[in-house]
């Protein structure tokens, strides 16, 4: 029974990853209801203000669900937000048992959704494929809990570690395989951040560049207001929002604003701008993650500050030497072995020739 009970809920999970990307800053949820051992009725949340996936799902039913059972990844809400309580329409349908993947953060819910439903006399069993429903929703859990953004470091580097010849070629490290899923993880995630030393070198768009993709807000790194009027960045800036970090005004910070971008004045921090204080900041205006890019110095920093979550290496199998070629992670560096900065949960994913090696801080 165990294991049914797993196959439905990890086809609501298949259902709840299509929200990706829509959804933020609510949760990703899929629902599946089945009835005499048959899946009558599927759903997922879809788009932030659209209906949960209980009441997509209970829309969808090809018959009667009344006496069913009821799967989906996250608790049942049972507050007036966008849109009515899921609770209210579970116990309308007349739902016959509710299986949940994992508790709901939100303190609007945390456990109250499960408990209204067992006052009205539906059982509910908790913790099915617990760890897949947590690890969907690790951005949502994390923001909910600490308001600020759900912070992944990714780079593409060689076999041997570098990131740029020592000419400072970097196009292309990885393979096309590779560069989309970049694109795709743009497109899940609310901003992508860069240090100004990246915008000076490279001059690059951050922009999401799949079909159907959404466009992240783009973040600069710009203590003291060096990003150039005709970059990329500021010259779209009117169409794509664009944040510049600074941690002094001055005129040419004003001509940025006056350019189209939203300046965020932070405390500053060794020079530079603290990290903290600008994650507090992007959290109170919404953002609840934010794909950290680059460069080196910015992403040491980052590490080194803690406000890193997730760890994201695409690995290239070139070799190209150097020792004056960049690597990943620049500045300092820990002193210790026993201070280095160790991934859990670690797996590699092949794309293309290249491999993904992903990671929790």
């Amino acid at each position: 029974m165990q294991n049914q009970k797993e196959i439905y809920m990890r086809r609501a999970l298949e259902l709840a990853a299509r929200g990706a990307g829509h959804v933020s800053p609510n949760p990703m949820v899929g629902c599946v209801i089945v009835k005499d051992g048959r899946i009558i009725g599927e759903g997922w949340h879809e788009y932030c203000g659209g209906l949960h996936a209980e009441r997509n799902a209970l829309k969808s039913c090809t018959e009667n669900p009344a006496g069913a059972d009821l799967y989906v990844t996250l608790e049942p809400c049972c507050h007036w937000g966008r849109t009515p309580p899921c609770t209210d329409a579970i116990i309308e349908h007349h739902i016959g048992r509710v299986f949940v993947g994992c508790l709901d953060a939100n303190p609007l819910v945390a456990g109250k959704g499960a408990e209204i439903l067992r006052s009205a006399g539906i059982p509910v069993e908790t913790g099915i494929c617990e760890d897949e429903c947590r690890q969907l929703n690790a951005v949502f859990f994390h923001y909910i809990t600490n308001k600020t953004p759900y912070v992944v470091l990714k780079y593409a580097m060689t076999l041997d570690g570098k990131i740029t010849t020592a000419s400072g070629d970097s196009r292309w490290v990885t393979s096309e395989a590779a560069r989309r899923h970049v694109h795709e993880t743009r497109a899940h995630l609310s901003g992508i951040m860069v240090g100004v030393g990246t915008v000076l070198a490279d001059d690059p768009l951050l922009t999401c560049r799949i079909e159907g993709g959404r466009n992240p807000y783009r973040i600069i790194c710009d203590s003291h207001a060096r990003t150039p009027l005709d970059c990329q960045l500021i010259r779209t800036a009117r169409e794509i929002d664009t944040v510049i970090a600074v941690t002094e005004w001055n005129e040419h910070a004003a001509a940025l604003k006056k350019a189209g971008a939203h300046l965020v004045l932070c405390q500053a921090q060794n020079g530079k701008v603290n990290l903290n204080d600008l994650m507090h900041q992007l959290g109170a205006h919404g953002l609840d993650s934010i794909l950290l890019e680059g460069g080196a110095e910015l992403a040491f920093a980052a590490l080194e500050t803690g406000i890193v979550h997730k760890v994201q290496a695409y690995i290239a199998p070139k070799l190209i030497g150097g020792s004056t070629a960049k690597t990943p992670l620049g500045g300092v560096g820990f002193t210790r072995m026993a201070d280095a900065a160790a991934l859990k949960n670690v797996t590699v994913t092949p794309l293309g020739e290249d491999f993904l090696i992903e990671g929790v801080l």
